[in-house]
C-alpha cells in the first residue's frame, strides 16, 4: 500500500519480526509499494528481509494464506528456482497472526522489478513463459487450495441493493456508489458469463496446475541469478491461463491458451476487483492516496469490457 497503516506501528512490526524470525533488528523502514498489503524492509544482523502484512477476509483465511506460503516454500525446496519463498518462523509456520493481519518474512532480493516496457522485450517474455511453464509442470504441494469463483450468482442483485441509497462512509463514497449503480446491468451480464465459464473450468479440473495468480511485472524481480517471482499469497491450483493475462499481447506464439479460460480469468479479475472496491468505499475512508488509487481502479474495471 502507498499509505502507511494507521492501525499498527513500525515498532510493533519490528517486535513481531524479532520474536518470530530475526532476533536482532537494527533497522526497519516502511515501503510504499504495491496495492493490497503493507510492506517493510528490515535488517537484522547480516540479514535483510522483506516483511508483508496481509489482511485476511474476504480473500483469505489464516489457513489458506498459510497454505499458499507453505506451498511456495515447498515448490522452492523441490528445486523450482523461480520461487522466492517466505522464510519459516521459529515455529515452522510461514505466517504469524499479529491481530492486525498475518505477518510473513521473505529474503530481500538483490535486483529490481522490470518496467512495463521491459516486460515486452522478447528475451524477458521468453524468460517469464519458461518460468511459468516450470511452475505449471511442478507437482502441487500438499494442502494447496483450489481456485474458486470470487463472486456468486447473487452478486449483481446484492450490489444493486447495496447501492440503492447514498453512502456516507467517506469523501469518495458517493462517486463510487454512483459508478457501481450505473453499471448494474453490465455486472449482471459479466457475472452470468463468469459462472458459466467457471463450470467449464471445473469440468476440466484434472488438468489444473499450480498457478501464481498475479505474475505481473511488480511481482517479478530480475536478479543476478535470473528471474524470481515474489508475493505468493495467490498460489492456487487452477487452469494455467490464470497466469497469462499480462503475456497474451506479447507472447508471439509462445503460448497456446484456451480462449474460454482466458475470458474466465479476465472476468475473475474484473469482478473480484469490483467486489473489493465496493467493500472499500462502503467502509469508512478519509481520501488518502490509496483511496484515490482505488477509485481510479474501480472506474477502470467498470469501463472495461471482458465480453
Amino acid at each position: 500500500m502507498l499509505s502507511r497503516p494507521s492501525f499498527i506501528s513500525d515498532e510493533a512490526i519490528a517486535l513481531a519480526v524479532r520474536a518470530h524470525w530475526l532476533p536482532e533488528i537494527a533497522e526497519i523502514s516502511y515501503l510504499p509499494w504495491g496495492f493490497g498489503a503493507h510492506h517493510w524492509r528490515v535488517i537484522g544482523g547480516r540479514t535483510a528481509a522483506f516483511v508483508t502484512l496481509d489482511q485476511l477476509e474476504p480473500r483469505h483465511t489464516a489457513t489458506s494464506l498459510e497454505a499458499a506460503y507453505a506451498g511456495a516454500a515447498a515448490l522452492a525446496a523441490s528445486g523450482l528456482d523461480v520461487v522466492c519463498a517466505p522464510m519459516p518462523a521459529q515455529s515452522g509456520r510461514f505466517t504469524i497472526d499479529i491481530g492486525a493481519g498475518a505477518l510473513s518474512v521473505t529474503p530481500w532480493l538483490e535486483g529490481r522489478s522490470p518496467s512495463e516496457a521491459e516486460t515486452h522485450e522478447p528475451r524477458h517474455v521468453r524468460e517469464v513463459v519458461l518460468a511459468l511453464a516450470a511452475l505449471h509442470r511442478a507437482a502441487p504441494p500438499d494442502g494447496l487450495r483450489s481456485w474458486t469463483p470470487r463472486v456468486g450468482p447473487g452478486f449483481a442483485d446484492e450490489l444493486r441493493a447495496h447501492t440503492a441509497e447514498p453512502w456516507t462512509s467517506g469523501p469518495l463514497a458517493e462517486e463510487a456508489r454512483l459508478a457501481l449503480a450505473a453499471h448494474g446491468d453490465a455486472i449482471d451480464r459479466w457475472t452470468g458469463r463468469y459462472l458459466e465459464l467457471a463450470e467449464v473450468a471445473f469440468s476440466q479440473r484434472d488438468s489444473w496446475v499450480p498457478t501464481h495468480g498475479e505474475p505481473h511485472n511488480n511481482n517479478q524481480v530480475m536478479t543476478p541469478d535470473g528471474l524470481r517471482l515474489i508475493d505468493w499469497e495467490s498460489l492456487a491450483l487452477a487452469p494455467p491461463e490464470r497466469d497469462y493475462a499480462d503475456l497474451l499481447a506479447v507472447a508471439n506464439g509462445l503460448l497456446r491458451p484456451d480462449p474460454a479460460m482466458i475470458e474466465l480469468f479476465a472476468l475473475d479479475w474484473r469482478l473480484s476487483e469490483i467486489a473489493e472496491y465496493t467493500r472499500w468505499f462502503a467502509a469508512p475512508h478519509v481520501g488518502t492516496e490509496d483511496d484515490h488509487t482505488a477509485l481510479a481502479g474501480l472506474h477502470e474495471e467498470l469501463a472495461g469490457s471482458a465480453e
